[in-house]
């Protein structure tokens, strides 16, 4: 502790000295008088703790206890003055002042821009001469011509060694030849700027002095350099005459002109910075004549230009070439060019006002221009992901609407997952661009990274779930059919998806609400919000609701046991207390049963007392055929045995039967014939459409046997009177009798 106070007392010593000292050069300043304290010491040199410590050694208590409370008095006024009230208003109005400050002084210091770059030049010439400016013109000559010739032969070199000329090919390839040709252009490219870069920096210091590399250097990178790199990168992407190579989706007039235009940007950008770091380096600082303001709201009216003018080619190269544009894509596209608007104006605003805080060090390695880049490409790189998702998604499992719709869903999730890992990809890019860092430093530029990153990494772990589960549903749901496509003939007892098919969408939303919860957390206390009163509210409040919702929770648990069960399972046909139908969606809470007729029915875990499943595993249905008392009923078993091993042996049927067709004899006698009852054993969901068969099979079969089916007759008795004497209208009315005795019998009173 005493050696902490010690070294306190050093440091704030050696601070009073340093006033002192400028105090001393002070007008008015007296050295005489006996009331002046004793002259004070000079500095010792070097400036050591030990040194430090001897010097107030040899000072008496008076001179200490003075100097410290004036460096004291220093401290105190210097935080009064900078500490200002802490709140959003004020760093709105001080946003604003600092904005509207360098626009107004860059208007103001316009008279100034022409006189100050003539300084700029005089002060270049007066250092290298006119003589010397032209001998090292003629070098930078030499050197850039050594530099592009070793450029041009190591490109020769590399095509040689390509196993596969870049053939100037008209005919339509596929995409990953286009990717191919194209990927070995830009390398090939990228490889001569390389040459290039290392040639002029050997031939720049074997020929060049240092001061002369300080101005050539600048000039060669900025505006040669990085304008060819954004070259090469622009045939890349927008491959211009070669419609056939082109990744984008753009004509050749539109292509040249971005790629064109691309390369201008990139040349006004980097002029820009080498006339700020110009007329710095030769004593015109940036503040004084603001040229740097002209030169880089000129870059952005220039992209507002481009965007103006290419805007339908913009919109078209955002939308590509999809089958089946979503309404997404289709206002993300035509939202582009207003967004690279939106962008150049934000990025503008924020330069100016950096510049009006004085924090011109963080513009002058181009960081603006750099974020400008990425948030300008963010969006084509989107539209690029949704086109290679397309491509590169996998293969369909297996075959159907419910296949297809799996697929579909498994491409968004891919094109969701790439969208979301862009932007945490850009938002670090920035991050490193500005310096952020997301340790040990408390900004609010760290905080919101560290959101986005967060907000990210939820988001891709929730889609990763869904696809995951997606997948698998889609799996099961092929192998078996899907159930609600299985003919029940409209009358209900469909066989049932599998286990996982009814669980693995509750799982899923479970994991869902899980990660939403668990990052949302995560993301708020990136921002610097403490969450723990949030979880003791949410604590408190899940504690009230369960006390105030006691139905629901019976409910939810009461839905957690069925399932453990397995008591039945999405497209089973159940009853529950007499409510009948076919499950159709199952929540955390209820389900919903689709009676064969319509109607829906929610129905809550909490009051099923008794469930009956019709669709497990397998089921029985009996079939019953009345035929006249004369008829043979071997005859008739013979018959449903030959049906029963033909339907067992067609390749239509065999596979739904578990038991064939067989008769059961004689089943009962009414006042019409004989009942003989059939059954069979089939998979739930196929014994409709059996039946059917087995009904059309049977009418066939007794038809080629002389077999009918025994229907109801009405005889009529009228004693002594033969039906030979009976007259027509006797005839008519006997009948009409007869039929209104039928209709009694079978439609009693009451």
């Amino acid at each position: 502790m005493f050696h902490f106070a010690r070294i306190i007392l050093l440091a704030a010593v050696t601070a009073v000295f340093a006033l002192s000292a400028q105090a001393q050069h002070m007008p008015g300043s007296s050295s005489g008088g006996s009331s002046a304290p004793p002259a004070t010491p000079s500095l010792p040199d070097p400036l050591t703790p030990q040194a430090i410590e001897a010097m107030v050694a040899r000072m008496s208590d008076d001179q200490v206890r003075s100097m410290l409370l004036d460096r004291l008095d220093a401290v105190a006024a210097a935080d009064a003055a900078s500490t200002g009230p802490d709140t959003l208003t004020h760093d709105i109005m001080s946003a604003w002042q600092a904005f509207s400050g360098s626009i107004t002084m860059a208007i103001q210091r316009l008279p100034m821009l022409l006189s100050g770059q003539v300084s700029a030049l005089g002060a270049f010439f007066d250092t290298y001469g006119v003589g010397g400016a032209f001998v090292m013109f003629l070098l930078m000559a030499v050197v850039l011509a050594l530099a592009y010739g070793a450029e041009r032969l190591v490109s020769m070199l590399f095509r040689r060694w390509q196993k596969e000329p870049l053939a100037e090919t008209d005919e339509d390839s596929g995409l990953l030849d286009t990717v191919s040709f194209l990927a070995r252009r830009l390398i090939r490219e990228l490889i001569g700027l390389a040459a290039f870069y290392l040639v002029i920096r050997i031939a720049g210091r074997l020929l060049l002095s240092p001061e002369q590399i300080i101005f050539a250097g600048p000039f060669a990178i900025y505006l040669i350099w990085m304008p060819r790199l954004a070259a090469a990168i622009g045939r890349f992407v927008l491959a211009p005459k070669r419609p056939d190579k082109r990744l984008l989706t753009v004509d050749d007039h539109w292509a040249r002109y971005l790629q064109r235009n691309i390369v201008g940007l990139v040349f006004l950008s980097g002029l820009t910075i080498f006339v700020v770091a110009f007329n710095a380096r030769f004593g015109v600082e940036p503040g004084l004549t603001r040229i740097g303001f002209w030169f880089d709201s000129a870059v952005y009216v220039y992209i507002i230009i481009i965007a103006m003018q290419a805007r339908e080619a913009l919109i078209g190269m955002m939308l590509g070439n999809p089958e089946s544009p979503t309404r997404y894509e289709k206002m993300i596209s035509r939202a582009y060019p207003w967004y690279a608007v939106i962008v150049s104006v934000v990025m503008w605003v924020v330069v100016n006002t950096l510049i009006g805080m004085n924090e011109i060090a963080l513009l002058l390695g181009g960081a603006h221009y750099k974020t400008l880049f990425w948030l300008l490409i963010a969006p084509l790189l989107d539209t690029m992901i949704r086109g290679l998702t397309r491509h590169l998604v996998p293969p369909m499992i297996g075959e159907g609407p419910v296949a297809e719709h799996a697929h579909e869903a498994t491409k968004r999730s891919y094109i969701r997952i790439g969208r979301v890992v862009l932007v945490a990809a850009v938002a670090m890019i920035i991050r490193d661009i500005w310096n952020i860092k997301l340790t040990g430093q408390e900004s609010f530029g760290a905080d919101l990274i560290e959101f986005v990153m967060t907000c990210a990494v939820g988001y891709i772990a929730f889609e990763l779930a869904a696809l995951w589960v997606n997948r698998r549903l889609a799996r099961e749901q092929t192998s078996m059919g899907n159930p609600a496509e299985t003919e029940t003939g409209g009358e209900g007892g469909g066989a049932g998806g599998s286990r996982l098919t009814t669980v693995l969408p509750l799982v899923l939303a479970a994991v869902q609400v899980a990660i939403v919860v668990v990052f949302a957390l995560l993301a708020i206390g990136s921002l610097g919000i403490d969450t723990t009163p949030l979880l003791a509210s949410a604590g408190i409040l899940g504690l009230a609701i369960g006390f105030g919702a006691q139905k629901l929770v019976s409910d939810v648990v009461g839905g957690i046991f069925f399932l453990i069960d397995d008591a039945f399972r999405v497209g089973e046909y159940v009853d529950v207390g007499g409510t009948t139908g076919t499950v159709e969606k199952i929540s955390i809470r209820s389900f919903q049963l689709r009676h064969h007729r319509g109607p829906v029915h929610t129905i809550p875990y909490g009051e099923i007392s008794k469930l009956t499943n019709y669709s497990r595993d397998w089921v029985i249905m009996k079939l019953k055929f009345t035929v006249p008392f004369d008829t043979d009923p071997n005859k008739v078993k013979k018959i449903f045995k030959k049906i029963g091993a033909e339907m067992m042996a067609d390749e239509l049927y065999k596979d739904d039967f578990l038991e064939p067709f067989k008769s059961q004899g004689v089943f009962d006698f009414d006042d019409v014939g004989m009942i003989i009852r059939g059954k069979f054993m089939a998979k739930p969901g196929t014994q409709f459409t059996i039946r059917k068969e087995i009904y059309n099979r049977v009418k066939n079969a007794f038809r080629e046997n002389d077999i009918e089916f025994a229907r109801r007759e009405v005889r009529v008795a009228i004693p002594a009177l033969e039906d030979e004497d009976l007259s027509d209208d006797e005839r008519k009315a006997i009948a009409a009798a007869a039929g209104a005795a039928v209709q009694q019998q079978e439609n009693p009173p009451g």
